[in-house]
This record gives C-alpha cells, structure tokens and sequence, in this order.
C-alpha cells in the first residue's frame, strides 16, 4: 500500500511553508484562574442566548505511540512533525483493517493511482475538509448570520450561513464547498455540500465526488473545549455513511497566523522523485 510514502508525502505537501512562533496577547476576556492561567473549565462565552464558537481550535493530538502501533515503528523514521497532524487527516477510517473500510471498487482505484502521487496541497492548493479540521489549528469567527472558518493550511475561507437559507439544489463545485448551520440546543449543525472531486480526505488518498455531503456537530462543552464529530455521505465512492470524532482544545492568547503556501518553497520539486 506504500503507507509510508503517501503518509510523508501528505505530510511534506501540507507543510510546504512553516509557521513562526504563535504571537502571545493577552485577551482581557479569557477567564483565568488565580495564577492568571485561562480557565479552560469555565463555561463557554454565549452570543444572542447560543455558545459563541469564536476563537482558535486545534484538533486533539495522536500520541506518538498510538502512530507506531498501527503505522509501525517505521514512522517514526519518517522524521516528520507528527504535532502539526492527527490520526484523522492521516487516515479517516483510522483503526480499521483495508477490508472493512466502507469503500467500493471506484475508489480504490483511484487510492492505488494516488499511491504515487503526491497530494493537491503540495501543488499549494487546499488542503479542504476535512483535512483542514485536522492539520495545524483554525480559527472560527462567529457573527449573528453567519460564522466564518479560517483554515492554518491557507484553505480560502469558509462560510457558514446561520441566517435560515438552505442548501443549494446545483451549488458550483468548489474546493470547500457550501455550507449552512442550524443550531439544535447547543450544539451547532453544518451541512454542506458542492464540493469538487480534486481534494483528498486524507493522506492515504481517500477520495470524495461531487455528491459527498458532510455534516459536521460542533458542541462547545465549555470554554476551552469543544466537540466535533463528522458525517460523511459519497454513495458514489463509499458503500455506506461514516463518521469521525474529535475534540478541538482552544488555543489562548494567540491568533492565526499568516500562511503563504508558495514563499521560499524548495520542497514540491523533490516530492515526485
């Protein structure tokens, strides 16, 4: 299956331009216990009676030893930063064995042609969802109509419309498609479709249609934490509906920094050889 080049190759092509150290600005609106640390426990901030999402979130982190277990002890040779990845983006259906993977012939065919090529985002195109989710940390900015998602991998923006509309019957495919919320008590619902066919799921290749509809549940529990999990539906590649889970921790003080896909690059030339 050549698990390690495509998982080095997913990783090298998501990793194109580095980050510089996070900024550190104290937010006067953080709750903090007596030693001035954020109270990550507190309850979640509210906006028009509902959580507000806003802030920065990163997807929780794999250890180390979860990566060698089911990857190998080879991974670790691989001399890649597994912090800036979860087991997700590496594989959604993380944990299972190829042959009970929900996937039809369709796809594998194109997992076995992708096996050796190298993924959209080292060309610098975007990573998309849900591999934007997964990869280094994104920020959400909540407003009363809508909520806009800003990926760390340099993805063009999201936008989530909270303002009733929904879905479109024949949206243009796009890389991120288009999205809309409703709220269930707490707990944010996103549906979205209009996808393109050119993203990966992840980095073993897993491919999506133009059919594929995602719905995503975000639940901020409290203030430093928030639970996600995602549906997926792709009748054309997957021979049955399946989910991810996660938690996203919030990242305090800081912001999203600047990310320049192309500037001082020197890796995409090497990927394919």
């Amino acid at each position: 299956m050549c698990t390690n080049r495509r998982v080095v190759l997913a990783l090298l092509g998501l990793t194109l331009s580095s980050y510089a150290q996070l900024s550190n600005h104290p937010d006067s609106q953080i709750p903090r216990t007596k030693d001035g640390k954020a109270n990550l426990t507190a309850p979640a901030p509210r906006l028009n009676g509902k959580p507000d999402l806003t802030g920065v979130w990163e997807a929780e982190r794999t250890p180390s030893g979860e990566y060698q277990r089911v990857l190998g002890p080879g991974f670790e040779a691989l001399q890649v930063d597994s912090q800036d990845v979860t087991k997700q983006m590496i594989n959604v259906f993380w944990g299972l064995k190829p042959e009970e993977e929900p996937v039809r012939p369709e796809a594998v065919t194109i997992m076995k042609e992708r096996a050796h090529q190298s993924p959209p985002t080292a060309k610098c195109l975007p990573a998309s969802i849900p591999m934007s989710t997964f990869v280094y940390f994104f920020k959400l900015v909540q407003a009363p109509r809508e909520i806009v998602m800003l990926a760390g991998t340099g993805d063009p923006p999201r936008q989530i419309y909270t303002d009733g509309r929904k879905l479109p019957n024949n949206p243009d495919p796009t890389w991120v498609g288009y999205s809309v919320g409703k709220w269930e008590g707490d707990a944010l619902v996103v549906e979205t479709t209009g996808f393109n066919h050119e993203s990966w799921l992840d980095a073993f290749g897993h491919p999506r249609s133009e059919s594929m509809h995602i719905t995503e549940r975000f639940h901020r529990r409290d203030f430093g934490h928030m639970d996600l999990e995602m549906n997926f539906e792709d009748p054309k590649y997957y021979t049955r509906p399946f989910s991810v889970k996660t938690v996203l921790n919030l990242l305090t003080d800081t912001d999203l920094p600047e990310f320049v896909c192309g500037e001082n690059e020197k890796d995409r030339v090497h990927l394919e050889k």
